[in-house]
């Protein structure tokens, strides 16, 4: 029986960065998040080299969240031995494995914000090993952020009396060395066999760099080799350097059959592709090239024009009209009186709407009124009492009453803060109940027998989840985020039901809903696009992918066919199919063949013409939509 495997989730700003990240770098950041592995009674975690304390003592304090990341089935005496031989080499950007994306996602939404390029140098200096006589950068010399990133860094790296409870670890720390590597280094650095084949197994392409610390040519070698991975590495690439002098490097090169340094090893899917000898940089530029074209090669549709696609815009549709907020409160306190609600519960929710959720509102919606916008403590607390008494209302009210405060999410979502507190809430153990996947479970109950207000106001709550990007990642979040319960297959199952909706007006909102879904699905494959990255565009759980992919193609192609008198629901449908077709992954074994069965070209073009299959009278009209259609369906179908 294996032993368990915890991973603890820390924010090492305490909420600073969920409090000042807006203001600093003009979007919100709900945390910096450290992890730590806990296993055999241990909490093991990277600061300034490896540290192992006792579970939730370290100088963290305690954790945000816990997650369980199944069993190890090595022993802890193998496993110590991994410590101690890792000791010189791990940093944090080796600890992979089942860490969620929103955490591994972070460090690139920060380095992507001018702020965090800025405090780039700062913060591998936190997460590098200090340099004898070295002069540490500067902060950035701006209060509040100096502020944040003291307290970042006091956090990651801890104080000596913080680490005065630390366990013993398994060997003496060495001495202070240069690092090898930061938090943001593309370069993985190895000395254990079993370490080289979790990179083999988790990356279609590996570059293995055998080298000595005597080798003079591999000195030569080394920063064309680091040049590369920084400008080639990405999900799918993995650069790797093995040194045979370190304890385990020579075991790798064995199995390999390497017997000098510098030698350079190929690896496509895991299988031994070629090798080079000797510090040839002309040929090792042109061998890592091959083996990237061999595993990713360029999608058929990059060499097409698509002028039409590619005008169109990646941000999501939002539906921003305020309504008269005490005139919803009223519709909403009706339905209230008509509960079988006791009275103390009833003024309850009645002082919570009245107290601090219409007037929190307000603030945000008002601009002469955003002098007056509360402290994000108070955010919080809001938030949560508004989340309490949602959930009581969404489990008392019936369902076709549901649609005031459905609208009243959908407007506080416009929010920064609030969008960004409802993300926070998304995992499984949150101890308040997310108000937007409660509304989404109940609307995927049934969706069909949903009356015409709630299906509107739940299409379009959930199009204003793509306001916070953060949170439309839970949203899509393929795993189950409670007993039973997909995020991801839930929206769909609302989303396919409305596309085929008999009214008009719920047609619109669920094309807006599909667009922005393909939005999400399009914006990091044309960022990997340009920027030369590769792999990055398949997703965790490559099938489920594309069956989710060709699920959401086939609904889109039945809502065009079907779609008779709405130019604009087909404009938004076509983008949307436009958006799941162009760079995906699956298209040629998975979405062509469906596309073809579907005959999703005569779909397409039929909506240019007047007639039964047509839009209107006389087809389509706009020319910049009419440019769109003929497109999708000529190159891409």
């Amino acid at each position: 029986m294996g032993s368990p495997v915890k991973l603890y989730i820390y924010d090492l700003t305490n909420g600073l960065a969920r409090q000042l990240s807006l203001q600093l770098m003009g979007r919100q950041i709900d945390g910096i998040w450290h992890t730590s592995v806990v296993v055999f009674g241990k909490e093991i975690f990277y600061g300034q080299g490896i540290l192992t304390t006792r579970p939730g003592q370290s100088h963290h304090g305690q954790p945000s969240q816990i997650l369980d990341m199944g069993e190890t089935a090595i022993d802890e005496d193998t496993f110590n031995d991994y410590l101690r031989e890792m000791r010189d080499v791990y940093t944090a950007d080796k600890a992979r494995g089942s860490i969620p994306s929103w955490i591994k996602d972070l460090p690139a939404d920060f380095l992507s914000t001018p702020f965090g390029a800025a405090l780039r140098p700062t913060i591998d200096s936190m997460f590098r090993r200090p340099t004898p006589g070295a002069v540490s950068p500067q902060p950035y010399n701006q209060p509040m952020a100096s502020s944040l990133l003291q307290s970042v860094a006091s956090q990651a790296a801890g104080p000596p009396a913080a680490r005065s409870n630390y366990l013993p670890t398994p060997a003496a720390t060495p001495s202070p060395k240069p690092a090898v590597a930061t938090v943001t280094a593309p370069l993985q650095i190895c000395s254990n066999l079993q370490h080289f084949h979790n990179i083999l197994k988790s990356h279609r392409a590996v570059s293995a760099f055998f080298t000595s610390r005597t080798c003079p040519p591999c000195k030569i070698v080394e920063p064309i080799f680091e040049d590369l991975a920084a400008e080639k590495a990405s999900k799918g690439v993995a650069f790797v350097k093995i040194d045979l002098s370190a304890m385990f490097g020579g075991e790798i090169a064995r199995v390999y059959g390497v017997t000098a340094t510098p030698t350079f090893v190929f690896f496509l899917d895991g299988k031994k592709m070629d090798e080079l000898k000797g510090a040839n940089v002309p040929e090792l530029r042109s061998q890592v090239d091959l083996l990237i074209f061999q595993a990713f090669p360029p999608h058929p549709h990059t060499s097409k024009k698509l002028v039409a696609i590619r005008a169109i815009s990646l941000e999501p549709i939002l539906f921003t009209q305020v309504p008269a907020l005490d005139t919803v409160k009223a519709k909403l306190f009706s339905f209230i009186d008509a509960t079988s609600f006791g009275d103390a519960e009833k003024e309850r929710a009645k002082k919570v709407l009245t107290g601090s959720t219409i007037p929190f509102l307000k603030t945000r919606c008002d601009s002469k009124l955003k002098a007056s916008i509360p402290a994000a403590a108070t955010t919080k607390k809001v938030c949560e009492d508004w989340a309490t008494i949602s959930a009581a209302l969404i489990d008392a009210l019936p369902k076709e009453q549901l649609f005031p405060l459905i609208d009243l999410w959908r407007i506080g979502l416009l929010d920064n803060s609030i969008s960004g507190w409802c993300a926070s809430t998304a995992a499984p153990d949150s101890t308040v109940k997310n108000p937007v996947l409660k509304i989404l479970d109940i609307a995927a109950s049934d969706p069909s027998l949903l009356s015409k207000p709630v299906i509107l106001t739940t299409l379009r709550i959930l199009s204003n989840t793509f306001a916070n990007m953060t949170l439309a990642r839970c949203l899509l979040n393929q795993n189950e985020s409670g007993p039973g319960f997909s995020p991801r297959q839930a929206l769909t199952t609302v989303l396919v039901s409305a596309l085929l909706h008999e009214d008009a007006g719920v047609r619109t909102a669920a094309a807006s809903l599909a667009f922005n879904v393909s939005t999400y699905v399009q914006k990091p494959r044309v960022d990997a696009v340009r920027s030369g990255r590769h792999g990055e565009n398949i997703q965790d759980g490559d099938e489920s992918e594309g069956e989710w992919e060709v699920e959401l193609a086939s609904a889109i192609v039945e809502a065009v066919r079907n779609e008779t008198t709405s130019e604009d629901v087909v404009h938004r449908l076509t983008a949307s199919l436009a958006f799941l077709l162009h760079l995906s992954p699956f298209y040629d074994t998975q979405v062509k063949p469906l596309l073809e069965v579907l005959q999703a070209k005569d779909v397409l073009k039929a909506k240019l013409n007047g007639g039964s299959d047509g839009c209107g009278g006389q087809g389509v009209v706009k020319k910049e939509i009419r440019s769109l259609i003929s497109e999708v369906a000529e190159e891409l179908c």
